[in-house]
């Protein structure tokens, strides 16, 4: 991924949200790394893929299991005010003022915590500095955390223009990373385990731009993604098309104009008007059931959206050897080379058809006959 020319950090590279569920933990002890990314790309869920990681039980909702290695405590910094973290509170018998740091922090807990600021660069210019101590020194008031606890932020990009900001001291004290935004391949596999609706996995299968970044060159005339030059509220992100499952799979209770609207106010119009038009071409569709029983002799379908969406109906379906060998047949049979690739790539994505994948013998000749296609 490039960057814009006269981006301050152009020469910066991109790293994977993967990589960032590994490295946070060697690095978040003793320095602070501040994960920068656009809108809706997944950096507000590390905290929970970080505990996932872990085998702790962690969820958003801060509910803690006894078992839990750490304390994992999320901080929504652009809604925190001095208060919120901790107040001089005055002691009568030495007529003093004490601080008292607030129960957010766990602090009466022994285990070490896992503190994520996310959007710690829409904070309160005052309240980054209050957090200066915790990020350099892990300490809350004047309170130290356990030993081994790890502190970690999230925010924009500055070029997003979305209010983030940070004084240049304080950015000389962490450490800056830039998250790479998730490509189709990669957030169709996450959706398969999260099992979003197949016209939407299908559609961002069909039109992989839709995940493109801004600071990618070349994306002057997308029409879905977020440009900070545009007024847009609503765009395709990887967490807007995640919020449209739950349009896709309302569909049949409200209107078609509802259906629209809604998926509208989701992903914008360009996206919506698209993935919409998914819902009548399911109906169309040979079953994946009618495919592996008959391979040879189904009919292809023209559009090469039924294509993509059978594939995706099949990912989600077939569970033998003989099964994925028959519907290997009817691929073979498709002259869209590009829904071959994706319906192989999505076999050894998915957790599910990964160990098939792998001893079918009509999926390793394929592969092994089309490396150009999957290099």
């Amino acid at each position: 991924m490039s960057t814009k020319s006269g981006d301050a950090l152009s020469f910066v590279p991109y790293v994977e949200l993967d990589e960032l569920i590994d490295a946070i933990p060697l690095y978040g002890t003793t320095i602070t790394p501040i994960i920068q990314s656009e809108p809706g790309v997944g950096k507000s869920t590390l905290l929970s893929l970080i505990a996932e990681r872990n085998g702790d039980a962690w969820r958003r909702t801060g509910d803690v299991c006894p078992d839990d290695k750490y304390d994992y405590i999320y901080v929504d910094c652009p809604v925190k005010d001095l208060g919120d973290v901790g107040m001089n509170i005055p002691v009568h018998a030495s007529k003093q003022l004490e601080y008292y740091a607030s129960e957010l922090f766990m602090l009466n807990s022994p285990r070490p915590k896992i503190i994520m600021l996310d959007e710690f660069m829409k904070s309160p210019k005052l309240l980054q500095i209050m957090f200066t101590r915790l990020m350099r020194e892990r300490v809350a008031g004047d309170i130290p955390l356990t030993k081994g606890s790890i502190v970690f932020g999230t925010s924009n990009n500055q070029t997003d223009g979305v209010g983030d900001g940070m004084m240049a001291h304080a950015g000389n004290r962490v450490m800056m990373f830039r998250m790479r935004k998730p490509n189709a391949i990669k957030w169709n596999a996450w959706a398969g385990k999260q099992k979003i609706s197949r016209s939407i996995r299908a559609w961002v299968a069909m039109n992989s731009q839709c995940l493109a970044s801004y600071l990618d060159g070349g994306q002057e005339d997308n029409p879905y993604i977020f440009k900070p030059n545009k007024m847009m509220l609503s765009f395709v992100s990887p967490r807007s098309l995640a919020e449209l499952d739950t349009v896709m799979r309302n569909a049949p209770k409200v209107s078609a104009n509802m259906t629209l609207a809604a998926a509208c106010g989701t992903v914008g119009e360009a996206a919506a008007k698209a993935i919409v038009a998914f819902l009548s071409i399911e109906k169309e569709l040979i079953s994946t059931e009618d495919v592996i029983k008959d391979p040879t002799g189904v009919a292809i379908p023209e559009k090469l959206a039924s294509q993509f969406l059978m594939m995706f109906n099949a990912i989600d379906t077939i569970t033998t050897q003989d099964e994925l060998s028959s519907f290997m047949t009817f691929i073979n049979r498709l002259p869209s080379s590009e829904v071959k690739s994706v319906f192989f790539t999505m076999l050894f994505k998915t957790q599910r058809t990964m160990r098939l994948a792998k001893n079918n013998e009509q999926v390793n000749a394929w592969g092994a006959n089309n490396l150009d296609l999957i290099s």
